[in-house]
């Protein structure tokens, strides 16, 4: 890991990536194809145009009519629905090239996109997306399929041919629909909100299409159906939730929403802005460089200074504050004269030296931001524990959830009361949690609560019978995915859907095959990270005990040491993956000629400065792991026993701004419980967490004097909190409510009269029950009249 460490480490370039819902159009269509699926574009082409020729006379498809295209497509339509299986398959296959853009009439990549996208919204218009939905569901369930696949021995794409077509033209239809552009005519906004309303409603035996999707999930990873084609399944079940739930920016609108129906003070800044604003610091110094700066010391002791890194932290006229600590020379601890005096405390001690001159125009560095990026965030709880400490200290006695009175309290502790209340936060959790706990406590003079039926409730309600189910099953497909997983015999096989069905011979075709592979594995992860961590936003804005269930169920499948260990490699090396061939990717390979593919083209992959899927699913496992352990301390503690620190330090090498702030908040939860010694030999660490980190004004993140008061019971902590959810879920979606409060028939004549079910070989063993179950058994009469 050293060696590995030492390669990478040397001076990384900042990353120029910005953080999205989704990549690119173009990018998010060619990751939908596997590059062992090339051959099927010109089959899909030929089924179209063997069909078309006779329908057409000679014309093509861009030369019809709109008029004529929706006869055609409703000729298809009607094809969809004979009962010959290949016939079908065929039919479906020309359906299939429509979607793609009729690209054979195409010249460019631009040209394919346009018309896709006309073709997408004349497909929904005509209800192609109802008859495939019918389709796909016969094929979820043919057991025939199933036990023939369970049964071989090694599965390949020839195995899951209609369910990759099928699913293929889907993703397309939703990824198509689900973005917005500047030219779209007004029937296609309108057809887009239909098929938005239409997707998160239930469709197909009372469940919404995203339930479909998670079934074919579970069935996978219980190995009842290895052929399906997992990453097109969950490609396209995360754009299903993405379009129906919203993205990133729509959850910052809903949030807006929800903080004034609940009357909250508005947000003071836009977290999705603020995060976009940052710049990245420089990495951790590695061995390499710590060695050379020993002996540039030892050398000579003022050239110490240049060797600080330039940065973005220029900004706020600090040092750098990854620069390590760690193997400083004990020798600039002396006290001698000969010692040079840090930097930092230069201006205490001594004459302050000259300014260096600017290295830019003043007028430049007046744009610069001034300060920290976040607004400090005070809970309630916190002004509660801080007065609850001070009456402890100056009276002797507390007052409970009372944070208005300060009698007896000296005029310091009111600035400091005065101070926690301006920055006080009251997020739409807390609000939630307050009113549930009152529902509880008073459920028939508080009636019944009105829950609004939007798409993120119905589909809760729909995952809630199999919620464990489906989240160890994307744990499961996420370990099998993660570069550093070894391959076992038992593990669940997500290569069915790229493995051809004849082997390589050729070096080449090895080398192809190699980077298919890992290219697919890495949509895998990318596709898994995005899914988890838009279900979590989601729950916890319509509700917070649906986020804690989702985030114990990941706790419990082990999802903490997971992403632990997905981190615990060159993160730099992944990031900066190049499992790509640019010349088969879509559209580009179905409108170019196809150039000779040499080992040296493959090896040296496209000229991009980051993968960015990677660096996408860094941040999004990031992201989950922090919604996982905030304000958790027993998971906190987990994160320590974990040893994820120096995991997570390594992490700190990749120059993305985002990618760091999840990091040092990861680091910062745990600071207290790394001891001294590490907060002392990583101060510059520290120092990045606090300028980068959101300030919490009484937490005692970097000193951890209230480390013994906190005693780590995990089961305690999880159980009660399990308790509160139940309650939750018991209250709002049990069927028979308020079963403590139905009138309870008193009435011996009609009890006794009620009619019981009785399994039918009950009179034959009656006898024997009475004797063993009644007169065997001495009654102790004198017990009925003690008093309980």
């Amino acid at each position: 890991m050293q060696a590995e460490d030492m390669e990478s480490s040397m001076e990384s370039p900042n990353l120029e990536f910005e953080y999205g819902d989704t990549d690119s159009l173009t990018a998010e269509l060619s990751e939908l194809y596997s590059y062992t699926e090339e051959p099927e574009f010109a089959l899909n082409r030929d089924y179209f145009e063997e069909d078309f020729k006779s329908h057409a006379r000679g014309r093509r498809w861009t030369e019809l009519t709109l008029k004529e295209q929706r006869s055609y497509v409703m000729r298809l339509l009607d094809a969809l629905e004979v009962t010959d299986r290949d016939k079908r398959l065929k039919v479906a296959r020309a359906i299939l090239y429509l979607a793609q853009g009729v690209f054979d009439e195409c010249d460019t990549e631009v040209d394919v996109l346009h018309w896709s996208r006309h073709n997408v919204f004349l497909l929904y218009d005509m209800g192609i997306f109802t008859a495939l939905l019918e389709l796909l569901s016969m094929e979820i369930d043919n057991n025939q399929a199933c036990s023939s696949a369970v049964r071989k021995p090694a599965i390949s794409l020839a195995d899951s041919t209609e369910l990759r077509v099928l699913l293929s033209i889907m993703y397309l239809m939703v990824e198509t629909i689900r973005g917005q552009t500047e030219d779209d005519r007004p029937e296609w906004r309108t057809a887009r909100e239909a098929f938005k309303n239409e997707l998160g409603s239930p469709l197909y035996n009372g469940e919404t299409f995203a339930l479909l999707l998670f079934t074919m999930v579970t069935k996978f990873c219980s190995m009842n159906a290895p052929h399906f084609p997992m990453k097109k399944v969950l490609l396209l079940l995360w754009k299903t939730i993405l379009f129906t739930l919203g993205g990133f920016e729509e959850l910052q609108e809903m949030k807006v929403r929800g903080r004034e129906c609940l009357r909250l003070p508005p947000l003071t800044e836009d977290s999705i802005k603020v995060v976009r604003a940052m710049r990245a610091a420089s990495p951790p110094a590695s061995a390499m460089e710590l060695i050379e700066q020993q002996q540039q010391q030892k050398r000579g002791r003022r050239s110490r200074r240049p060797l600080v890194k330039q940065d973005s932290l220029d900004t706020y006229n600090e040092r750098d504050p990854f620069k390590n600590d760690e193997e400083e020379d004990p020798e600039d601890t002396d006290s001698g004269i000969e010692g040079e005096v840090d930097p930092m405390d230069r201006d205490v001690i001594i004459q302050p030296p000259p300014p260096p001159p600017p290295l830019r125009p003043p007028t430049e560095r007046v744009n610069f931001p001034k300060g920290l990026p976040w607004a400090p965030k005070v809970r309630e709880k916190d002004i509660e524990q801080f007065l609850e400490t001070s009456r402890n200290k100056f009276i002797g006695f507390t007052l409970g959830s009372d944070t208005d009175t300060l009698v007896g309290l000296p005029r310091p502790i009111h600035e400091s009361v005065k101070t926690l209340k301006q920055h006080k936060y009251v997020s739409i959790a807390e609000v939630q949690i307050k009113k549930e706990d009152a529902l509880q406590q008073c459920p028939m003079s508080l009636g019944e609560e009105e829950v609004a039926e939007t798409p993120t409730e119905m589909l809760y309600l729909g995952m809630l019978p199999n919620l464990s189910q489906y989240v160890i099953a994307l744990l499961k497909l996420l370990l099998a995915a993660a570069p550093t997983s070894k391959a076992k015999t038992d593990s669940i096989n997500i290569l069915a859907d790229v493995l051809p069905e004849e082997m390589p011979i050729t070096v080449l075709q090895s080398m192809k095959l190699g980077i298919d592979v890992n290219r697919h594995k890495e949509i895998l992860v990318k596709a898994i990270s995005a899914l988890l961590l838009l279900l979590l936003k989601h729950f916890k804005l319509n509700h917070i005990y649906q986020f804690e269930i989702v985030s114990q169920h990941l706790v419990f499948a082990n999802c903490i040491p997971l992403i632990l260990k997905f981190f615990n490699q060159n993160i730099m090396s992944y990031i900066s993956a190049k499992n790509s061939i640019c010349v088969l990717d879509f559209a580009h390979c179905v409108v170019h000629e196809m150039p000779e593919l040499t080992a040296e083209s493959l090896e040296a992959g496209d000229s991009n400065q980051f993968c960015w899927r990677n660096l996408f699913s860094c941040i999004n496992l990031l992201r989950i792991l922090n919604k996982l352990t905030k304000w958790k301390h027993s998971r906190t503690m987990m994160l320590v026993v974990f040893k994820s620190a120096p995991i997570l330090k390594r992490a700190l090498k990749v120059k993305q701004a985002m990618m760091q702030l999840y990091v040092l908040k990861l680091l910062k939860i745990q600071t207290k419980y790394l001891g001294r010694q590490w907060r002392k030999s990583n101060m510059k660490t520290m120092s990045a967490i606090y300028q980068k980190v959101r300030h919490r004004l009484n937490d005692d993140w970097a000193y951890g004097n209230d480390i013994d008061a906190r005693p780590w019971d995990f089961q305690a902590e999880e159980c009660a909190l399990r308790e509160s959810i139940e309650k939750f879920n018991s209250r709002r979606y049990d069927k028979n409510k308020n079963g403590d409060f139905a009138p309870v028939d008193n009435c011996l004549q009609s009890v006794l009269g009620q009619r019981v079910e009785l399994p039918e070989d009950f009179h034959y063993s009656y006898e024997m029950w009475l004797e063993r179950e009644v007169f065997s058994e001495p009654i102790q009469w004198e017990g009925l009249l003690q008093q309980p």
